[in-house]
């Protein structure tokens, strides 16, 4: 099985995931709160996942796509959504409608919303899901591949590592995880409060992943290490991010974890990224 694409147009991403972002901080001044830094620390790993990655035969009807996708960060799924905007899967009244009576888009992922396969945001059960989902292909003799996106936070949750484990006696090969490492979860650093997680890489390796540690934020890196895997184990690609990315002022900064900015914080926010494509 090979990826939608055999290169990856890596200044076509940037400028995607810019007009990805600015279109989060739109939506952000329709509600009163929203997952803006979580949507923007794993923004580049979904981009490559949709626009690399996965397979998609616009014949089979809309989504039509070949490959499954899992957000099981279902706090970050405002990056789902936008992407899923840009490939025609979503209307734009729905993200215009995000988290009210009018719309369907909630505040985490839903099954039955075009392009959702699992509801997830109870965080521990998207690996499980996952696992169980790629298993099932395999019995099947689909060729898809299942891809998952997965919070450091959720991997403090024994339900994951018990999927970790799983995945790879089952030799569910077509299973590949990408780890969204920005070292928060919630409002609390991991390195300071849950020292014991790291070194995750050598964890999910001692189960007998396949691993690749990257820059999450570098669309190329990402591409590759899925692209350039070399055994027949579960893949998981760790990408080291930054919560906030993109806005000065949102990096690190525990209350964007779920924050919509006020009038005056958008203006800046979205300066700051106009500056980056001039």
């Amino acid at each position: 099985m090979t990826p939608a694409e055999t290169r990856f147009d890596v200044a076509a991403a940037r400028k995607r995931c810019l007009g990805y972002r600015r279109r989060i901080l739109d939506i952000s001044q329709q509600v009163t709160a929203l997952h803006v830094a979580p949507a923007f620390s794993c923004l580049e790993m979904v981009d490559v996942i949709y626009h690399g990655l996965m397979r998609r035969d616009p014949s089979r009807g809309n989504p039509g796509f070949l490959d499954g996708f899992l957000m099981s960060k279902g706090h970050g799924c405002l990056s789902q959504y936008v992407i899923l905007e840009d490939l025609g899967v979503l209307a734009k009244t729905e993200l215009d409608h995000y988290c009210t009576t009018l719309g369907q888009l909630g505040a985490h992922p839903d099954y039955g919303v075009p392009g959702i396969e699992a509801s997830t945001g109870s965080l521990g059960h998207g690996m499980g899901i996952a696992t169980g989902m790629a298993y099932a292909d395999r019995v099947k003799g689909d060729e898809r591949r299942l891809y998952v996106v997965l919070s450091d936070g959720e991997m403090q949750e024994g339900s994951t590592w018990e999927a970790i484990m799983m995945a790879r006696n089952l030799g569910v090969e077509n299973l590949i995880a990408f780890l969204d490492l920005n070292d928060f979860t919630g409002l609390d650093r991991i390195s300071e409060k849950h020292p014991a997680f790291y070194p995750v890489v050598d964890k999910v390796r001692a189960f007998g992943w396949e691993v690749a540690a990257v820059n999450g934020h570098d669309a190329a890196a990402v591409f590759e290490a899925v692209t350039g895997r070399r055994g027949k184990q579960p893949l998981m690609v760790v990408g080291k991010t930054v919560k906030g990315r993109g806005v000065s002022f949102m990096e690190h900064v525990p209350i964007w974890h779920y924050r919509s900015p006020n009038k005056e914080e958008y203006a800046k926010a979205i300066a700051e990224l106009a500056e980056v494509t001039s």
